[in-house]
């Protein structure tokens, strides 16, 4: 039976053409896009006068957002592929501890110290997405288990090595260090240096660092979150394999039939979100000179909290690596600025709720447009 010639044919919805404001609307960065201009424009209206924009200032919210940038980089990929990893907190604190073991308590070479733990904690990784793979059991329960046992042993080792659940001296064992520097360091301190010269940024107007630059050169931190925000971008976008995480998040066994190594991919993502827990506890570890037990509290949730603030979905298969760091980037913004802003700091979580709530009703209305729910 032929269609009629007044009957229009029916449009494959894949090729269907939408207005730019149907894409616009689609796009996972929406949210952290417009969430950030809002949280911008809201300061500068109310703490613009406060210092919160000067040098010093956008140095310290810039390294807050940064943090949680390295983390949501992780998440964010790993959230696309359809899994969650509460234990990111725990192996921030653990990944510290064990650095400080290795290189203090045991005088290693802090270059190793590094390498062995980033190591072990990439195998916790892995095996973190074997169990997964293997047993079919959730991640949030799989994960929440290693968050469990990871903070355990971050406690139990310092206190049985050392009796104490701080070990400091890293700074002083990290002294000279080639790979400690890759992790707290500085670079373009020339370039500042002649800034400050230039009256571009502020200088120190009195006592021994006369005439040096307030901010004298670009953290480390601040380097690694740009760099793994480009590297976890053109993963996601620009790849054959970026394809694989947004099938393997959007149905894995429609994926696994065309092809795609699903358990590989998922397995990956959980290393790499262990890879950036790493960085950042590493980051830390150099700036304070110590690892505490305590390291890395509740910074699971504030990840996946950037990440939704960004766009990604919770059902896995949609999301945006420019819009998790968008997502941290209010997270710092926030923090910093309601101080900046003589702000109580406890509403921090308020308005962090209200932004997230936004995010997530955002996102649910994305997902009705892509499929077509009412």
């Amino acid at each position: 039976m032929t269609d009629s010639p007044n009957q229009p044919a029916a449009v494959d919805e894949r090729i269907k053409e939408r207005s730019p404001l149907r894409e616009a609307l689609i796009r996972p960065e929406l949210g952290g896009i417009m969430g950030t201009a809002i949280v911008f424009v809201l300061f500068l209206l109310f703490a613009s006068d406060s210092g919160m924009f000067n040098s010093q200032g956008i140095l310290n919210w810039s390294q807050v957002s940064a943090q949680f940038m390295i983390i949501a980089v992780g998440a964010c990929l790993l959230m696309i592929a359809g899994e969650f990893d509460l234990s990111v907190g725990s192996m921030i604190g653990f990944c510290g501890m064990m650095i400080a073991i290795f290189s203090v308590t045991m005088g290693w070479p802090v270059w190793l110290a590094i390498i062995v733990t980033f190591a072990l904690c990439i195998a916790i990784g892995a095996l973190n997405g074997f169990i997964v793979i293997r047993t079919g059991l959730p991640s949030f329960i799989v994960t929440l288990a290693f968050l469990f046992i990871l903070r355990g042993f971050t406690i139990y080792l310092p206190q049985t090595l050392e009796r104490k659940t701080i070990i400091g001296g890293v700074k002083d064992a990290a002294e000279g260090d080639w790979l400690a520097a890759i992790f707290g360091g500085k670079i373009l301190t020339g370039l500042f240096q002649w800034m400050g010269d230039a009256g571009i940024i502020a200088t120190f107007e009195r006592g021994s660092n006369i005439g040096k630059p307030v901010v004298d050169g670009l953290p480390m931190l601040i380097v690694w979150a740009i760099l793994l925000i480009i590297f976890g971008h053109i993963l996601l976008t620009r790849t054959k394999f970026g394809n694989w995480i947004f099938a393997s998040g959007g149905d894995a066994e429609a994926a696994r039939n065309s092809g795609v190594p699903v358990n590989r991919v998922k397995i990956l993502m959980f290393m790499f979100t262990a890879f950036c827990a790493c960085v950042f506890a590493t980051c830390q570890v150099m700036e304070f000179g110590s690892a505490g037990a305590d390291r890395g509290l509740l910074k699971e949730f504030e990840a996946i909290i950037a990440v939704v603030i960004g766009g990604a979905l919770l059902t896995g298969g949609y999301g945006s690596v420019i819009g998790a760091a968008l997502g941290a980037l209010i997270f710092g913004v926030v923090q910093q600025g309601l101080f900046f802003a003589g702000v109580e700091s406890s509403l921090f979580r308020v308005f962090l709720g209200v932004i997230l709530l936004f995010a997530v009703i955002l996102n649910t209305y994305i997902r009705r447009i892509i499929t077509g729910e009412r």
